[in-house]
């Protein structure tokens, strides 16, 4: 009997954990390429794997039966049924996983707690992805903005000129009111908002995916997502040794060289990643737009266990890239579509008085923790200091333009070298200042920082169904401002008056030219720095927390979040004593709360509804009036509510989702710069204008959609359609200031009549079409069809002082645009392969305008010949890029 029941044991024992392997491998159904670190686990536990270079995957299974699960970033996942006998290995053959354009969740390997995705019908926010094929696959000088182009209510604006400087837009919010996320880590300046791509050149390089989530989004931290969030994920763990050289020519001149090396996981889990890249090009489209820079990304991932993982990246791109800001257009009639008024030649050598130069490493480091089953902890602590500024005129010299509408520095040298000289120290120098053709230099406005935070996460199941989060998220940023000399133009120095530290003033006699790296290494000394120097402190710290309940068919979220943020600013040139010099310290609190479900009414259909609330507090350039230490009794905490239907059908044919969406943007407050001819002398001067109470509705439609209307043909359709309705819905109040001594301009000063006026700056109607079809195995070619109406000038309240006045918003012609590209796979020996890609950008060359940033009507006195497409000419703008190009070479191994 003992025998017996030992025997039944050893066969119950030999059962439950027979052993078996399951092999297979695993492609791009477009491409039929493979796809190497593709995920293989056994549904419902954690045993699994991933595909080596060659797409092939060999797996144990403890079952004689059951199933496993196939997933890669950007694809659609597959469960397979096994059956294998005991010690037996079963080929599975090949599977080709199809491309699913909001799959995001398993790129995360290290870092997901604090990684805020949205994942297909079960997070209930209006979601859309751009995947790294599908980046790589607009290689070249595209603009990071514009590869979120082919999304709803996504508007990338190219105005700016230079390399770097587009923005994006999303349900007509600009970049301060859209969230953006590096691995977590908010990445938006704590002062203003705003966001600077320039600073950013490499994202394209190191993204595995980025992620847009419309409206208040799934984010935890209470970010600035009023009109969405923008999640860049960069890669992290790699399981899988690879590597590629590519090199990339586009117009212009352009070229990039880019080296990637992945060591791949060893057996005591390390892996490290490598990438350098270096660009350099004469311009995308504006002429005298020249730029270069470097970027560098490390990352060392570490998992001693499967407790714990680790991951350490640094990257960087530092940059300069000259400028081209907006003229009239009567001006770019004149010199042509491409004329930049910030360029000319010194000494016959090309010269731009307006460059951008930047430089801003950042560290972070992610663990997470896997506790027990149940409860997991993922904490990110990041860094960065930023260095850099962007140079311009200071001083005066009349008629400084040529016959050509280009700067004659050789003229400005001239007339700075016929200068008086001035005794500094026994010798004669020539020394300008500030005033009235007392000389005319450029100087570099500099925006240096260090920044450090850290967010933490705790996850806890308390059932298969229901799970909390809680989290920390801290921030502290210190700021420094000043101009510096960049180029005295043949002076020997510069007297600085304004400085209140130094009543007699100073001289100040050492420049700092331009360079890629200068901004990190050469910081001016306080004696060497001119107009202005401030500084600020702005601490920052809150808690969140989420209950998440999910079913097959069911799943609701709650989020909440209270924060507080601490301002302090010093002025060391506007205030001589050291104890007016720091300003009294100003704490705001803030809070969030939203909260969404999502119902799957069948395999198909699936409906889903959020809504929020946000108090955010007013940013830092708003606490204090007008750049002084004084602060503003009326910047109070904004208020924000969002409300979001949306409905998703999903077939293997054909996928939808249709968004109705309104955000109520309240109780705001806003300083920003403007450029006015007040004294209708044609030269503009500078002004500030600081607005309270401004109030802005934002409704809107969207529809996206992707189709493969034949199974057995290679052929995806997708596209998107958005209709919004975007006003200011309240009348707000208004100081006009000069810049020169900051007095009131009382006669501009007031109330500003906008309520009911159109948001400018994106087309409140907007259209996409795209098509992708593979030729052969490993020849494709994708066109995107794009179509922009309703986009309205960027107006200024300033316009609108009049209640009697019959003031409207300019309404810009609509346009459509092109965009073609053809990407080919030829396979060498192994793992190796030459990846080749073509991009034309604008294919027909359409001619048409992408903003203004003035509201001047054309009236009954307007002469014919200063309209141009229905608008004044006198109005400031830009015209879009012409057509684009750009020509790619990858090798793998």
């Amino acid at each position: 009997m003992k025998n017996l029941f030992l025997l039944t044991m050893l066969l119950s024992t030999s059962f439950l954990f027979a052993q078996g392997i399951v092999t297979g491998t695993i492609t791009d159904s477009e491409m039929k390429t493979p796809l190497p670190g593709a995920n293989v686990t056994v549904a419902g536990t954690n045993n699994g794997t991933t595909t080596n270079f060659d797409g092939k995957f060999s797996l144990n299974v403890e079952t004689t039966t059951g199933k496993i699960v196939l997933s890669y970033v950007g694809f659609q996942k597959q469960e397979i049924e096994f059956t294998v006998k005991n010690g037996e290995t079963v080929d599975l053959g090949s599977f080709a996983l199809m491309a699913d354009e909001n799959a995001l969740g398993e790129i995360v390997v290290i870092g997901k707690g604090v990684v805020d995705v949205a994942i297909g019908r079960d997070t209930p926010v209006a979601v859309s992805t751009v995947t790294s094929k599908d980046i790589q696959r607009r290689s070249g000088n595209e603009e990071f903005p514009t590869l979120l182009r082919t999304m709803p209510s996504v508007y990338a604006n190219t105005s700016g000129g230079g390399y770097g400087d587009s923005e994006v837009r999303v349900r007509g919010f600009d970049q301060s009111n859209t969230a953006v996320l590096l691995n977590g880590q908010p990445i938006n300046g704590m002062e203003d908002g705003k966001m600077y791509w320039s600073n950013w050149q490499g994202v394209k390089d190191i993204a595995s995916a980025v992620q847009v989530q419309r409206g208040l989004g799934a984010s935890k931290l209470a970010i600035s997502s009023v009109g969405g969030t923008i999640n860049i994920v960069t890669q992290t763990y790699n399981s899988v040794e690879r590597g590629y050289v590519q090199q990339e020519i586009a117009n212009n001149n352009y070229t990039k060289s880019t080296a990637y090396y992945s060591t791949g996981a060893n057996d005591k889990g390390w892996s490290s990643t490598y990438m350098l890249s270096y660009w350099k090009g004469d311009g995308n489209f504006y002429e005298g737009t020249e730029g270069n820079g470097l970027t560098y990304f490390f990352s060392v991932g570490y998992k001693p266990s499967d407790e714990h993982a680790f991951n350490l990246l640094l990257t960087g791109a530092p940059q300069t890239h000259d400028q081209a800001y907006q003229n009239s257009i009567g001006d770019a009639l004149q010199y042509g579509r491409k004329y930049n008024s910030n360029w000319g030649y010194k000494d016959g050598k090309y010269y731009n008085e307006r460059t951008n130069f930047y430089h801003k490493p950042v560290l972070n480091l992610n663990w997470d923790w896997n506790i027990s089953e149940k409860s997991d902890l993922s904490t990110v602590v990041y860094a960065s200091i930023g260095r850099g500024g962007g140079t311009g005129p200071l001083g005066s010299f009349d008629n400084k333009y040529n016959s050509n509408g280009q700067i004659d520095f050789d003229a400005i040298v001239a007339n700075n070298r016929s200068l008086a000289t001035t005794d500094v120290a026994g010798n004669d120098l020539l020394i300008g200042e500030d005033e009235d053709n007392m000389g005319y230099i450029t100087r570099a406005s500099m925006n240096n920082h260090f920044w450090v935070g850290a967010v933490s996460n705790f996850n806890h199941k308390i059932n298969e169904n229901l799970e909390f989060n809680v989290g920390l998220d801290y921030r502290f940023y210190h700021g420094d401002h000043y101009r510096q000399v960049n180029d005295f133009l043949g002076l020997d120095g510069w007297r600085e008056t304004g400085n209140g530290s130094i009543p007699n003033g100073q001289i100040v006699l050492q420049d700092y030219k331009v360079n890629l790296f200068n901004p990190t290494f050469n910081v001016a000394k306080s004696d060497q720095q001119i107009d202005y120097s401030n500084s600020e402190d702005i601490a920052y710290i809150g808690g969140f927390g989420q209950v998440e309940y999910k079913t097959d068919k069911f799943s609701t979220f709650l989020q909440g979040a209270l924060s507080n943020q601490k301002h302090t600013r010093y002025d060391y040139f506007a205030y001589t004593l050291p104890s007016e010099q720091e300003s009294e310290s100003v704490e705001n609190v803030g809070y969030n709360v939203k909260g969404g479900a999502n119902y799957n009414i069948n395999d198909q259909h699936n409906i889903y509804a959020n809504a929020g609330f946000y108090s955010r507090q007013p940013f830092h350039d708003n606490v204090y009036l007008t750049y002084t230490n004084d602060i503003n009794p009326l910047a109070e905490n904004e208020d924000i509510t969002g409300l979001e239907l949306g409905y998703g059908f999903k077939s293997k044919i054909f996928s939808a989702n249709l968004n109705a969406y309104y955000t109520k943007w309240a109780n705001r407050t806003n300083t920003e710069e403007d450029r006015l001819d007040l004294d209708e002398d044609g030269i503009d001067e500078f002004y500030f204008s600081n607005y309270t109470q401004i109030e802005q509705t934002h409704m809107g439609l969207e529809l996206d959609f992707i189709s493969r209307p034949v199974e057995t043909l290679p052929l995806t359709i997708k596209g998107f359609a958005s209709v919004g309705n975007w006003k200011y819905s309240d009348n707000p109040n208004l100081n006009l200031i000069r810049q020169d001594d900051l007095s009131v301009v009382e006669s501009q000063s007031g109330k500003s009549y906008v309520d009911g006026e159109k948001i400018g700056d994106a087309p409140q109607l907007s259209f996409n079409l795209g098509v992708q079809y593979n030729i052969l195995d490993n020849l494709s070619i994708d066109a995107d069809w794009f179509l922009y109406d309703q986009l309205f000038a960027g107006i200024s309240p300033l316009d609108f002082t009049d209640p009697e006045a019959d003031n409207k918003v300019v309404e810009l012609p609509s346009y459509d645009i092109f965009r073609l590209g053809a990407s080919y796979r030829l396979k060498l020996e192994g793992k190796k392969s030459l990846d080749f890609r073509a991009n034309v950008d604008n294919l027909f060359n359409e001619v048409y305008l992408t903003s203004l940033s003035s509201n001047r009507a054309v009236t009954a006195d307007t002469d014919a010949g200063n309209v141009y497409r229905g608008i004044n000419t006198s109005n400031r703008g830009s015209f879009g890029f012409d057509r684009q190009w750009s020509l790619s070479v990858k090798f793998n191994f």
